[in-house]
């Protein structure tokens, strides 16, 4: 039996367990949802001990599907729902209060009270971050300010904080409290270039450094498994990312200016920018892309915030069509929009805009308008949001990118995928594993194990799928761009 590789995917509604060999192969899949708090409008709450269940249950699933592949298991990888603030007693592990999910919007008040002090170009600088409720920092204040008796678990030196990464680790390990450079980039706290806590940031935040783990790089050993139901003890738990840093890893993409786009319900586009971090000067995030031994390499990111989600828009909202798969072919039955901009900014826009105020478009229809060319204009709006982001960061890195890589669920749609290498004018290039959040976290953990020796054996067992190449002139792509452009302002 060859080298087996168990990485977990926690994701925000469900997690998902793969075994794997070192030749990208996978064994066995198992998956286990878990339930959504929603104490009041805006808030998003998890029961940690509810995500640690689901991580026991879909490991052990797994496991009973292929016995033989779990006897010759080397490594575990985590990889996780990012910014997702959870607090637990350092010593038992039991929850100190629901984990604040990154979708989250509580502390909104917090961050304008920052914005209006003057704070924010401290975070931009140091963090590469802009000030939003999204990232873990304010949720870990509002733990501490709110919650009853965080505080004062805190103060005794019983509390450990972190996000749901570090939480991991901590039960599979029984007691490890690290988390990941990736991980740790998105809380606020970091200091990008030290890539240690910053001190003058815990204190505009109000969260003490002996409640944080220890920042430690993405392929490591960090402890072995101790009382895990199902799993022997002893095994290495060895690699670990954030769920989009996991891609970008998981793709390959090893040289600057490679980057991918995972679309799920939003589009996650990130680009290695190489070992030097770079300031965005256009609405994008600055960001740990991993970090291996004593080498960090670093990415720009940028954010849509519907995709897929526009695509159960068309399902669920208008009944276009009964399935989502469905809409490949609608879109299909005509060969343009017929003239239609759909702008999908139903929550907002996110990067390059960051613009939560704005709302959802569609213009340009006419009385011959029908279904298809909805459904059309609907996937062009989620290809033409992502060609923004990437423009944006050529413009910031200042590197041309040659392809795309694309994974997440829509990447299966053929048509989507054309229309992106269209209107970029660049390749898509998309794997054979389309779940490449838990390929990333399995490269690293083999990578931390030593069953990869570096990123090049990787690189060569990464598979490709299809390529698409751009098949549209020059004209007819600026036209297309500058009507989006203006549909966008109207927006």
């Amino acid at each position: 039996m060859p080298d087996v590789i168990l990485s977990i995917d926690q994701g925000t509604t469900g997690t998902t367990a793969m075994l794997m060999d070192t030749a990208c192969r996978v064994l066995a899949r198992g998956y286990q949802e878990f339930p959504q708090i929603y104490p009041r409008p805006g808030w998003v709450e998890h029961d940690p001990q509810h995500i640690w269940e689901s991580v026991e249950k879909a490991v052990s699933y797994a496991l009973a599907k292929d016995p033989e592949a779990a006897k010759s298991l080397r490594a575990v990888g985590i990889t996780n729902q990012r910014e997702t603030a959870v607090m637990w007693d350092k010593n038992t592990g039991k929850p100190l209060y629901n984990a604040i999910v990154w979708q989250c919007r509580r502390t909104a008040d917090k961050i304008a009270d920052l914005k209006e002090k003057g704070l924010e170009p401290a975070f931009v600088d140091k963090t590469g971050l802009i000030l939003d409720p999204y990232f873990s920092g304010t949720k870990f204040a509002w733990l501490l300010e709110n919650a009853p008796g965080v505080r004062e678990e805190a103060e005794a030196g019983r509390a450990a904080a972190g996000t749901v990464d570090s939480f991991l680790v901590y039960k599979l390990t029984g007691g490890v409290h690290v988390t990941d450079a990736s991980n740790a980039s998105r809380t606020l706290l970091m200091n990008l270039k030290t890539q240690a806590w910053d001190d003058e940031l815990c204190g505009m935040l109000g969260v003490p450094r002996s409640i944080l783990p220890e920042i430690v790089p993405c392929a490591q050993v960090y402890g072995t498994t101790k009382n895990v139901p199902g799993l022997p003890d002893g095994i290495p738990v060895c690699g670990m990312a954030g769920d989009q840093q996991a891609a970008l890893f998981g793709q390959a993409c090893f040289s600057p200016g490679e980057a991918k786009c995972t679309y799920g319900t939003g589009a996650f586009l990130l680009m290695n920018t190489g070992t030097e971090p770079v300031k965005s000067r256009n609405g994008l995030l600055t960001t740990v892309a991993w970090k291996t031994g004593d080498k960090t390499i670093y990415a720009l990111e940028g954010s849509v915030f519907m995709a897929g989600a526009v695509v159960q828009w068309l399902r669920d909202g208008l009944g276009l069509i009964k399935a989502a798969p469905e809409v490949e072919a609608l879109a299909g039955q005509v060969p343009d929009t017929g003239g239609v901009t759909l702008v999908p900014a139903f929550t907002g826009l996110g990067a390059p805009h960051w613009k939560p105020a704005a709302r959802g478009l569609i213009c340009g229809m006419t009385r011959g308008t029908t279904a298809a060319h909805i459904a059309r204009a609907a996937l062009e709006g989620i290809a033409l949001q992502n060609v923004e982001i990437l423009k944006a960061m050529e413009a910031d890195s200042g590197k041309t990118l040659v392809s795309l890589k694309a994974d997440g669920g829509a990447a299966a749609n053929n048509l989507l995928m054309q229309m992106q290498a269209n209107f970029l004018g660049r390749k898509i290039i998309r794997p054979q594993m389309l779940e490449t959040t838990a390929l990333g976290a399995a490269f690293l953990a083999g990578l931390g194990a030593g069953l990869f020796q570096n990123t090049g054996e990787i690189a060569r067992v990464w598979q490709q799928d299809r390529e698409f190449t751009p098949r549209m002139d020059e004209q007819e792509r600026e036209e297309i761009l500058t009507r989006w452009e203006k549909a966008v302002e109207m927006a």
